[in-house]
């Protein structure tokens, strides 16, 4: 039986350079061809983008730009090839954002690392991504199917029923937000459910710091790895492993160009600088040339202990912008300003997400005129933050002044170690 999926993995780095540059000029026109990219790409000669230094000339897209191109043209802001009733599904991420599925096998390509992980036709895998709106779960469902595992459609919250179906179906595998699967551990501890089928974890969504990968070690789950994509991309890079050894840093998935450019603009930084990961993927119903995700991270020298002869990232280093991730959803500027908006007597806000080991507090510091603040105001503003971002939060009243001026309206302070 293969360690690897099907021999693209172990490409010689010339030749699956040489064959992506082939096929750059064919995406690029079929992009132009729709409303979006046409304006997007104006004035692109197609057959000329065919090596890198040409793609780094065209523009970048970026995540945030979405909601503003969506609003122009909804759902997908034009850049959608394959018409939305023709998509499998279609989604509605915080933002929002708008999401499709086409009708391909394995559409996000999410079966290489589900592979990597060890998982093979004849697993059960107990899926925790959230199945409401939002693709995360489908993505993990699809790429199940083309490997021949059973899924258990558990989605997220309703602890002690995910106990119960881990117990009773004895998966070999789990996949979800790592967060999401230290509390069932726990709870099962609680129980005194014997969930010691479950081996193998592919965590995503949110970080996976070092600490709690080494707890999930101790309770007995023996491989535990990431990966990293996003709703518009699919899979983007994924962790392998040599036994139970789990390498450093991240595969490329086999069908996408990968930059690292200057954080915010569109040029590339040095090789192993960090930088914003911009992505350029041959999608045939959704294409995305020089998406630009967000997230920061740099290029590896060297190839994988695990023989996959891609490039290599060091993973997530952190947002090029100020949006975040919270549970395993983005929060972004503009729904702090949303919320600003609906309360004019906020006068300054600044939602500070905390925590460590996954565990998420998400708290909106807000300067108001009204002193003291009204208990009204403040069930209101709970409510908001969590019709508006779909999370929930807690708000904190501050002196007028005392926010700093710096234009942030997000900020990170977690721990991830």
């Amino acid at each position: 039986m293969s360690d690897y999926l099907d021999s693209l993995e172990t490409r010689d780095p010339q030749q699956r350079e040489a064959e992506l540059m082939a096929r750059l000029p064919g995406l690029i026109a079929k992009a132009q061809s729709v409303p979006g990219w046409a304006r997007l790409l104006q004035g692109v000669d197609a057959a000329q983008i065919n090596h890198r230094s040409a793609l780094a000339q065209l523009p970048v897209t970026h995540k945030s730009d979405l909601v503003r191109l969506q609003q122009q043209a909804q759902p997908f802001g034009g850049l959608n090839v394959t018409p939305s009733h023709a998509m499998r599904r279609l989604f509605m991420s915080p933002g929002p954002i708008f999401d499709p599925q086409g009708q391909g096998e394995d559409w996000w390509r999410f079966a290489r690392p589900l592979h990597a992980l060890g998982l093979r036709a004849g697993h059960v895998i107990q899926n925790c991504f959230s199945y409401h709106f939002t693709p995360a779960a489908f993505m993990m469902e699809e790429a199940a199917r083309k490997l021949g595992c059973a899924v258990i459609p558990a989605g997220s919250g309703q602890t002690e029923q995910q106990v119960q179906a881990i117990a009773a179906l004895r998966p070999d595998a789990w996949v979800g937000p790592p967060s999401f699967l230290r509390i069932i551990v726990e709870r099962a501890r609680e129980l005194g459910a014997d969930i010691s089928s479950i081996k193998m974890a592919l965590c995503s969504a949110e970080a996976l710091p070092p600490r709690l990968r080494r707890w999930f070690y101790e309770q007995g789950i023996t491989r535990v790895m990431q990966t990293y994509g996003t709703a518009d991309i699919g899979n983007i890079a994924y962790e392998t492993a040599v036994g139970d050894e789990v390498n450093e840093g991240m595969v490329l998935d086999e069908d996408l160009i990968l930059e690292i450019v200057q954080p915010g603009g569109s040029q590339p930084v040095a090789e192993g600088e960090v930088g914003e990961v911009v992505i350029t993927s041959f999608n045939p119903d959704y294409p995305m040339i020089r998406f630009g995700t967000g997230d920061l991270s740099r290029v590896l020298p060297g190839p994988s202990a695990c023989g996959r002869s891609n490039v290599r990232i060091a993973g997530w280093l952190g947002r090029a912008d100020q949006a975040t991730k919270v549970r395993g959803m983005f929060i972004h500027p503009l729904q702090v300003q949303e919320i600003m908006r609906r309360h004019p007597q906020v006068q300054r806000a600044r939602m500070v997400v905390s925590g460590a080991m996954s565990n998420d507090r998400m708290v909106l510091h807000c300067e108001v005129a009204e002193a003291p603040p009204s208990a009204d105001l403040t069930a209101t503003l709970i409510s908001a933050m969590r019709d508006i971002t779909k999370l929930r939060g807690e708000v904190q009243f501050c002196t007028p002044g005392s926010l700093p001026d710096d234009g942030r309206l997000i900020e990170d302070v977690r721990s991830y170690d």
